[in-house]
């Protein structure tokens, strides 16, 4: 595979490929955009079927991070990496060891932060070899115990919650989520989140999940009806909340759904730029993934500048305001939302 021809590689910076035989390591850090700061952005692992799927995993997602970051108002640029392999049974001491040496080869133009198939728990481990990891500084929290962890999840949770809501006053004319039927494609650490908060809401909950424990714990704790992975694509829900893995709007897809509204958690939705104009032609209102899911990266930078909880908080509140923004320009120009988010963020980091 040629990686500039790829449409993905998109004016990177920097892709590098990291390997280490000793412990098996096999890894791409990618750094799209630096004109704004550092290239911030998590740390994936993840049993790719091919390393052709790797590659262009990190290049859509270290560019959707440039997009995020500068419409989150950030001054951070827009980097990603992923590690080659199951994180349930390949992950060990000395693979992570090999990936912080290979951070540390790039001097702080990338960032690290906990991804899906790695946990804050493997960025603190990290942090005690490299400086270049975030995510892992302790927090003030509403909890009984006073203090979170440095997970960001918690916050990309509560700013989707708010990013739903800008999608359904927007579409179905209503400032609160109470009766609303929402279908939630992922119930790990965000999805189980915002799941929780549309349920204390008021919301009704349908859920599906490869890892049957995430379904019991929706089931037992939220009253959530559990679907198969293949079946809540066509839920007869009004808000399809995807908080998983990318590229889940597609051809094959896009057709099955009942929902009026697209908005969720999980990176890269759409498979192809072309399928967001599928959504708008079938009337279904899509928030664009990079805005709603902002809050992880708002919570990071909170935690290097320091952080002060209600700061955080009204920061991540905004991205129901931000969603209005593009909702509305997209109406008034007759774009697709993502391609109105695209061109506001270019305003910001493009120089």
């Amino acid at each position: 595979m040629s990686v500039f021809s790829l449409r993905d590689f998109a004016d990177h910076e920097q892709v590098v490929f990291c390997s280490d035989d000793a412990s098996g390591l096999k890894a791409i850090i990618a750094v799209h955009n630096s004109n704004l700061g550092p290239a911030l952005g998590g740390c994936r692992m993840w049993h790719y079927a091919s390393e052709d799927d790797a590659i262009r995993d990190v290049l859509r997602l270290s560019r959707g991070m440039t997009y995020k970051s500068a419409l989150a108002g950030l001054e951070f640029g827009g980097g990603k990496s992923v590690i080659i392999g199951n994180p349930r049974t390949d992950k060990t001491p000395a693979l992570l060891d090999a990936f912080a040496r290979a951070l540390n080869q790039l001097n702080g133009r990338y960032v690290a932060a906990e991804d899906s198939g790695t946990s804050v728990a493997d960025m603190k481990y990290l942090a005690a070899r490299t400086a270049h990891v975030a995510g892992i500084v302790d927090k003030p929290s509403d909890d009984a115990e006073g203090m979170r962890s440095g997970d960001p999840s918690p916050a990309t949770a509560y700013g989707t919650f708010f990013g739903i809501k800008a999608a359904v006053k927007r579409k179905l004319g209503r400032d609160s989520v109470d009766g609303l039927r929402v279908a939630i494609q992922g119930v790990g650490n965000v999805g189980f989140d915002l799941a929780r908060q549309l349920k204390e809401a008021g919301a009704q909950l349908w859920v599906a999940d490869i890892h049957e424990e995430n379904l019991v714990r929706a089931r037992q704790e939220l009253g959530a009806s559990a679907l198969a992975p293949e079946a809540i694509y066509a839920a007869d829900v009004d808000v399809f909340a995807p908080c998983a893995m990318g590229a889940i709007l597609n051809d094959e897809t896009i057709p099955l759904l009942h929902a009026s509204i697209v908005a969720g958690a999980a990176n890269n939705q759409l498979a192809e730029v072309r399928h967001g104009s599928e959504l708008m032609r079938r009337g279904i209102l899509y928030a664009p993934d990079y805005v709603i899911n902002a809050g992880g990266i708002i919570d990071i930078y909170h935690e290097r500048i320091g952080f002060e909880r209600p700061a955080l908080l009204r920061h991540l509140e905004g991205i129901h305001d931000t969603l209005l923004e593009i909702f509305e320009r997209a109406d008034k120009e007759a774009r697709p939302t993502g391609e109105v988010a695209d061109a506001l963020a270019e305003e910001r980091f493009k120089r």
